[in-house]
């Protein structure tokens, strides 16, 4: 607010008008940094004696610290205000049918602990058991006193419903969608908790950390053991009008008219008709196709692409065959939505530098529409990211509204 609203608005309290002048300064320092009152002043419009008195305040309740002092050439010496990070922490929650991956973050983003384990619960209430045990352990671990964990958010397959605080289409775990679940978990856990679809929140971090920076709208294809999307437009996340919004597994397969139709390559044996795109595309498939390449014995999908890498005849046409069917998920995703950049993440994603020849060879073939496509910058960690920045932008707010409303004495100005 600059000083001219502060004498048109005469509709505003006393204290609405300080917590608004707090907030501004609050803001301004945790996007350009450190600064002293006199900068503050100048560039916000507001008197030295409100920004020395929103400072002390701020200060008094833990939100900023002094940062040093800077000696300009001519004058004397001012300090300098940063935002205090440690004043509230957000956690991040990452569920796969493999992996459960934990961090907590300052309100700075530094990441101060984080925890990966295995996940081997086969019900729900067993997975919902890990997850708190494992966050609870995490918070205990890293000295961050659990009253200052602001906020948590979770990444999870499917979709969920806020209205009956429900998972649906969680189809790779079993009872994820129970009545009460999330309530469960967030009364255990002791910090309130955010639940969003995994593929969303890695988009989310890799625009905000990775290699969707900049984009004005790209696209996140998840490839693992099962198959999303999530889409960023100028910055936001679109979820359609039930979150449902790039759920692309449920798309129906083109069957014998798809890229691994029998005839259209003599090299491929036919891996079995697919029903749907994630049936076409997920980790599954592409060991599916390897078997019918002829290769046995235990396999996943990280143990073929290591094959292809080292040159297996087998696994190379199983990947190359991935590579085809990624391309016409790209082709339809490029028609519905335009973007200028498709990133490709995920269990199977990892396996990119594989992938992206012939992705884009295929691509050439099938559309004039053709972003660019990129393996993802954060690899694994882009659900967990993407959960921490989702969660920060709620704990920075929580620890705002919470802070002591009465104000400290204000030091002199400079």
């Amino acid at each position: 607010m600059t000083s001219s609203d502060e004498a048109a608005d005469r509709t505003w309290s006393p204290q609405q008008l300080r917590g608004a002048n707090e907030r501004l300064l609050l803001d301004r320092l945790r996007a350009e940094g450190p600064a002293s009152r006199a900068e503050l002043a100048r560039v916000t419009g507001l008197s030295k004696p409100t920004v020395s008195s929103a400072l002390a305040a701020l200060e008094a309740a833990g939100l900023v610290r002094e940062a040093g002092t800077h000696t300009p050439e001519r004058g004397r010496s001012a300090v300098l205000y940063a935002p205090d990070a440690s004043a509230g922490y957000a956690l991040g929650i990452d569920i796969g049918r493999a992996w459960l991956r934990v961090a907590l973050a300052d309100l700075a983003g530094t990441v101060v602990a984080r925890s990966e384990v295995r996940n081997p619960a086969r019900t729900s209430a067993a997975m919902a058991g890990l997850v708190v045990a494992t966050a609870r352990e995490l918070i205990a671990g890293s000295g961050v006193p659990a009253a200052k964990v602001a906020q948590a958010a979770v990444g999870t397959p499917g979709v969920y419903d806020p209205a009956t605080r429900r998972v649906r289409y969680a189809q790779h775990l079993p009872g994820w969608g129970r009545a009460g679940l999330f309530d469960r978990m967030t009364r255990d856990l002791g910090v309130p908790l955010a639940v969003h679809n995994d593929a969303n929140l890695a988009a989310l971090g890799e625009y905000a950390f990775g290699a969707g920076a900049g984009s004005k709208l790209f696209v996140y294809i998840m490839i693992g053991t099962g198959l999303g999307m999530g889409v960023v437009a100028e910055g936001r996340l679109f979820t359609g009008a039930h979150g449902g919004a790039g759920e692309i597994g449920f798309l129906p397969w083109p069957g014998r008219h798809g890229p691994d139709t029998p005839g259209t390559d003599t090299q491929d044996p036919d891996p079995g008709t697919p029903d749907t795109l994630e049936d076409a595309v997920s980790g599954d498939a592409v060991v599916a196709a390897a078997r019918a390449h002829g290769m046995s014995g235990p396999l996943t999908a990280k143990g073929v692409f290591d094959a292809a890498r080292a040159g297996d005849c087998a696994a190379v046409r199983a990947v190359e065959l991935e590579g085809r069917r990624l391309a016409h998920t790209v082709a339809a995703v490029a028609a519905v939505l335009d973007p200028d950049l498709v990133v490709l993440g995920g269990g199977v994603g990892h396996g990119a530098d594989l992938l992206l020849r012939t992705v884009r060879e295929t691509l050439r073939t099938l559309t004039p529409l053709r972003p660019k496509v990129a393996p993802s910058a954060l690899g694994e960690d882009a659900v967990l990211l993407g959960a921490l920045a989702t969660a920060l932008e709620t704990a920075r707010e929580l620890t705002f509204t919470r802070r002591s409303p009465a104000p400290a004495k204000a030091p002199p100005a400079d």
